[in-house]
């Protein structure tokens, strides 16, 4: 049972990436490397969720942000020091490898392809949605049922859904540079959209909407956090281009927890100046809670189709990023070994890993079109939680294990931050849906089969391999190195 959680070292690691026939190119600085945590992070969370929140908070709805934020932010302190210090692609599922061993990496790794796997289907099958809304206020028109829906809810496929998935996907085959430019244009729209309907709502602003500011009292904003929290979900992929970042010590942590800042200050804003235009049973009535303050509150009907456009482009980066993220852990575990090493092949020209990207696409795109994800949505992401509870292990572990090792970033006050960060997502875990455990259950037990049938024969660990047979030109040569 020991081998089980054999570890790979962190110098290994950390070499392989520099010298090793896999390597990604380092593309990525420390402003793309944030533009892509607040890509991930501000997406259908503050165009859907605010309603959510406000229906348990009430008026106080911007103090369960912040509540929200804290209980992100020590996890997100964990994810800067092991960025740092380990600056290699794979992120919970490699500080996981190199700190409580194989077999708990393994099961981490695998349950986030899933969860960042259904994410993006599920923002999608959003995205497409969406498109519907901006052409209904901005054209007066809709898509047809038929081509815009998935069967079970009526139509034959969804459209929209397998269009923007599969142009992300080759999007992000073209080049991490390339994608992290359009992830970068895109956040700054969407933050434009978010300040210009702060800006308009405050000159409309009425503070009696603030009376009764907690009707539910500290119940009511905890509740509520518990809701929010998963707005915030999508820092942690920031770690996930580590071994494409130009230099990982520095602007990891930065992009980290620059990242949560400004999401969480836009959150805020937006929160008290929704309130502030208008009631909060307007927010919590609408499914367009943003569009429907403006135009309860400010008379500025126009402005759905204006936030309309907004989700569409706050949702087209989300699934970059998260898909980003779901491939970089995939190619992470190929490389090991511990799913097939042809897979994590790097296309010669583009420097990423095509092959898997692509792979991933088509497979995201089907599930996307024919199934209804709308529910899904709303399920607790169990696998993220678990992600922050082992990240933060991983800090105490390797404090203990190598207090030697390089720093860039440390954790203040370690471990008691950690383990605060541990107490706060483990509370959130026992809060969640029997769903989400039953499809937690189901998929773990897949890969289990997986693990004990291949994995742990083939994992480079044990075997020891450098280099596989069956790759026999060098998978990573760049532009420049060919010329």
């Amino acid at each position: 049972m020991k081998d089980l959680f054999v570890t790979r070292s962190v110098d290994d690691l950390i070499d392989e990436t520099e010298n090793g026939d896999e390597k990604l190119r380092r593309s990525i600085g420390p402003v793309a490397l944030t533009a892509l945590g607040v890509g991930a992070i501000i997406g259908t969370g503050i165009f859907v969720v605010i309603g959510e929140g406000a229906k348990l908070a009430g008026p106080s709805l911007f103090l369960a942000f912040i509540l929200a934020a804290l209980t992100c932010a020590f996890s997100a302190l964990s994810y800067a020091e092991l960025a740092s210090s380990v600056p290699v692609s794979g992120s919970a599922y490699t500080f996981s490898y190199a700190t409580l061993g194989e077999f708990v990496a393994f099961i981490i790794g695998w349950d986030l392809i899933l969860e960042y796997g259904v994410s993006v289907a599920a923002v999608a099958v959003g995205w497409g949605g969406n498109v519907n809304e901006f052409l209904k206020a901005t054209f007066g028109y809709e898509l047809p049922k038929a081509i815009s829906t998935s069967p079970s809810e009526g139509g034959v496929i969804n459209i929209p859904a397998v269009v923007i998935v599969l142009a992300i996907s080759i999007l992000l085959t073209l080049g991490t540079r390339e994608s992290a430019r359009a992830n970068a244009v895109m956040v700054v729209i969407k933050i434009l959209i978010l300040i210009f309907f702060i800006i308009v709502a405050f000159t409309a602003f009425n503070a009696g909407h603030f009376d009764p500011f907690a009707p539910v009292g500290f119940g009511g904003i905890a509740s509520a956090a518990g809701v929010i929290f998963f707005a915030y979900i999508g820092f942690d992929a920031v770690t996930t281009a580590s071994e494409e970042s130009k230099n990982p010590g520095r602007d990891l942590p930065i992009a980290v927890i620059g990242s949560l800042v400004i999401s969480t200050i836009l959150y805020v804003l937006v929160a008290i100046a929704a309130v502030g235009v208008a009631p909060v049973k307007t927010l919590s009535g609408s499914d367009a809670p943003l569009a429907a303050a403006l135009n309860e509150g400010a008379g500025i009907p126009w402005a759905g189709g204006l936030l309309a456009a907004g989700a569409l482009i706050a949702i087209t980066s989300v699934v970059l990023v998260i898909m980003y993220g779901q491939t970089r852990i995939f190619f992470a575990m190929c490389r090991d070994g511990l799913l097939p090493r042809k897979l994590a092949k790097v296309h010669p020209r583009y420097g990423t890993p095509a092959r898997l990207t692509l792979g991933f696409g088509v497979l995201i795109a089907i599930l996307a079109a024919l199934v209804p994800l709308d529910e899904i949505v709303k399920l607790v992401n169990i696998g993220t939680l678990f992600a922050f509870v082992l990240v933060n292990i991983g800090v105490i572990v390797l404090r203990r294990t190598k207090p030697d090792m390089k720093r860039p970033f440390r954790v203040p006050l370690s471990p008691v931050l950690p383990i605060i960060g541990i107490l706060l997502c483990g509370y959130l875990i026992v809060q969640l849906p029997w769903e989400t455990w039953v499809r937690f259950v189901v998929w773990l037990i897949i890969g289990l089969i997986i693990y004990f049938s291949y994995s742990i024969r083939h994992s480079r660990v044990r075997t020891g391999a450098k280099v596989d047979p069956s790759l026999d030109e060098k998978a990573a040569t760049t532009p420049d190195e060919k010329a």
